[in-house]
C-alpha cells in the first residue's frame, strides 16, 4: 500500500524539480544577459545593469504578470537576489560609511516595499521564519525585504555597522555582551497628575545625584572594557538628561588606544525629559549612534487608580545592521511586552538580536515575550534594575535580567536561558552596586 505515497512523493518531486529547471530556462531565453555562458548566474555590477538588462526583465516581468505565473517570478526573483549578491555587498560597505541609510529603491511608497542588504547571522538557521509566515523573505538570501503594509506607521531608520565596531566578533565567533542593574536607590520621583481627564504619571530625576550616578555608569563601561565586550546595556529610567553628555566627553578624553579596548555600543540607561522616555546609544568614540524612544506608554497603579505613561509618541525605530549579527534593535520596557508592537518589529526587520532595557516590578510578562522571539531565531538581553523593587515583590526579583539564545538543538536546554540573579543583599535594603553580568552570544 505504501507503493502509491511513494509514486505521489516521486511525482511532486519531478513537479518540482522540471518546474524550477522550466522556469530558469524561459528566463535565461527572456534575459539572456542574466546568465554566463556555462548557465550559471551572472554576478551583476553597475557597469553591466544596462538598459538592455532592464529592457528585458521588464519585459519578461509583464509576460509573467498577464500570465499570473506567480511560482515563476518567485524563481525570478531568486535568480535576481543571487545576480545581485556581490553588488549588495559593496553596497552594504557604502553604508557603513554613512550615520545612517534609507532603502536601495526610490519607488517605496509606490509599491509598498523597501530594499536593503541582508546581513547574515551565524546563530540563525537556513530556513529561519519559513513556518512562521509566508513571506517572500523565504525565498531570498541578499535582499532584506521591509512590507510598509506590515510596518504600518512606523517610521524605520537603519544604521550599517563596520566591522570594526566589534573587532572580537570574528575571532570569538560570537558577540559578548554586558548587562548591569545599576544600583537599587532610584534617584527619580514619579509625580502624578491628570491631564484631558487621563491620570497620568511622569518620571521627575533628582539632579543631585547626577554626578554620583554618572561616575557609577562609568566605572560600569570600564569594567565591560576590561572583558572585552562588544556592548554593554543598562536599564530603563536610572539616567538622567546629562548623562549622554557626560558619558561621551569621558570616551572622547581617552588616549585612542586605550579608546579601543571600549565596548563598540553602549546603550546607556534611559531617562525622561521632554515628555519622552529615551535610550542614547553611543559608539566608543562617544559620538551619538542615535537615541531610541519608547512607544508604548506603561499603566502604574498607585492607590487603586491607574495612571498612563506620558510620553511622547515618535513611532521612530532605528534598525542595526551588522554582517554576522544580522538585524538587531532596542525596546524599552513596554514595547517588549506590546505583543502587536513586538510582532511588528520582528515581521517587518527580520530581527536576529533584541536589548530590552526595563523598569519593571517582575520578570514573567517579559519571559513569556521571549518565547515570541525564540521560533524566529532572535537572541533576546533583558536587564531590569533594582531600583523598581517595592516591598512585597521580592518574589519577582529572583533575577534581575535574562539571556534568551538560540541553542542547537542537541544542546542542553538549560543553556537557553542565562539568568542574572539579584544579589542576597538587595531585599535588604543593601546595595555595593557591584553588579556586571557578562553573556556571549555565539554561532550555532
Amino acid at each position: 500500500m505504501s507503493e502509491i505515497y511513494d509514486t505521489f512523493a516521486s511525482l511532486c518531486a519531478a513537479v518540482i524539480r522540471i518546474a524550477e529547471d522550466a522556469f530558469r530556462q524561459e528566463t535565461a531565453s527572456a534575459v539572456p544577459m542574466l546568465f554566463t555562458e556555462d548557465g550559471t548566474v551572472r554576478q551583476l555590477t553597475e557597469e553591466t545593469i544596462d538598459r538592455a538588462l532592464l529592457d528585458a526583465l521588464d519585459a519578461h516581468i509583464a509576460t509573467l504578470t498577464q500570465r499570473r505565473d506567480g511560482l515563476a517570478m518567485i524563481v525570478l526573483l531568486e535568480l535576481l537576489d543571487s545576480a545581485l549578491a556581490a553588488l549588495l555587498r559593496r553596497k552594504e560597505r557604502e553604508f557603513q560609511q554613512m550615520h545612517y541609510c534609507v532603502v536601495l529603491n526610490q519607488n517605496r511608497e509606490a509599491t509598498g516595499i523597501g530594499l536593503l542588504p541582508r546581513c547574515g547571522c551565524i546563530w540563525e538557521r537556513k530556513h529561519r521564519l519559513s513556518h512562521s509566515y509566508d513571506h517572500l523573505d523565504n525565498f531570498l538570501h541578499y535582499f532584506l525585504l521591509l512590507e510598509n503594509a506590515i510596518l504600518g506607521e512606523l517610521i524605520d531608520i537603519h544604521y550599517f555597522l563596520s566591522a570594526e565596531t566589534f573587532p572580537h566578533f570574528r575571532e570569538n565567533n560570537g558577540l559578548r555582551i554586558a548587562a548591569t542593574p545599576l544600583r537599587l536607590a532610584p534617584h527619580y520621583v514619579y509625580d502624578y497628575f491628570e491631564e484631558d481627564s487621563i491620570a497620568r504619571f511622569r518620571i521627575v530625576h533628582d539632579p543631585h545625584h547626577a554626578e554620583a550616578d554618572d561616575a557609577q555608569i562609568w566605572e560600569k563601561i570600564c569594567q565591560a572594557a576590561a572583558a572585552q565586550t562588544d556592548i554593554i546595556v543598562f536599564p530603563e529610567m536610572v539616567g538622567t538628561p546629562q548623562t549622554p553628555a557626560s558619558i561621551a566627553a569621558r570616551l572622547r578624553a581617552l588616549d585612542p588606544k586605550e579608546r579601543q579596548q571600549f565596548p563598540g555600543m553602549t546603550i546607556l540607561p534611559s531617562y525622561f525629559q521632554n515628555g519622552q522616555n529615551t535610550a542614547v546609544i553611543l559608539d566608543r568614540e562617544g559620538r551619538v549612534i542615535c537615541r531610541q524612544t519608547k512607544q508604548n506608554p506603561f499603566r502604574k497603579e498607585k492607590d487603586g487608580q491607574q495612571y498612563l505613561e506620558t510620553i511622547k509618541i515618535d513611532r521612530v525605530v532605528n534598525i542595526f545592521h551588522y554582517e554576522g549579527i544580522g538585524h538587531f534593535a532596542v525596546l524599552i520596557c513596554k514595547d517588549m511586552l506590546t505583543t502587536h508592537y513586538l510582532e511588528q518589529i520582528m515581521r517587518c526587520f527580520k530581527l536576529t538580536l533584541l536589548f530590552v532595557p526595563s523598569n519593571s516590578t517582575g520578570s514573567y510578562d517579559f519571559r513569556q515575550s521571549f518565547d515570541v522571539c525564540a521560533h524566529d531565531d532572535c537572541n533576546v538581553v533583558w536587564i531590569n534594575t533594582c531600583a523598581a523593587l517595592v516591598p512585597g515583590k521580592e518574589e519577582n526579583f529572583e533575577n534581575i535580567g535574562h539571556v534568551r539564545k538560540r541553542i542547537g538543538r542537541r544542546d542542553d536546554d538549560s543553556q537557553r536561558l542565562t539568568k542574572m540573579p539579584i544579589c542576597p543583599g538587595a531585599f535588604q535594603g543593601e546595595c555595593a552596586g557591584d553588579c556586571l553580568f557578562f553573556e556571549t552570544i555565539k554561532g550555532v
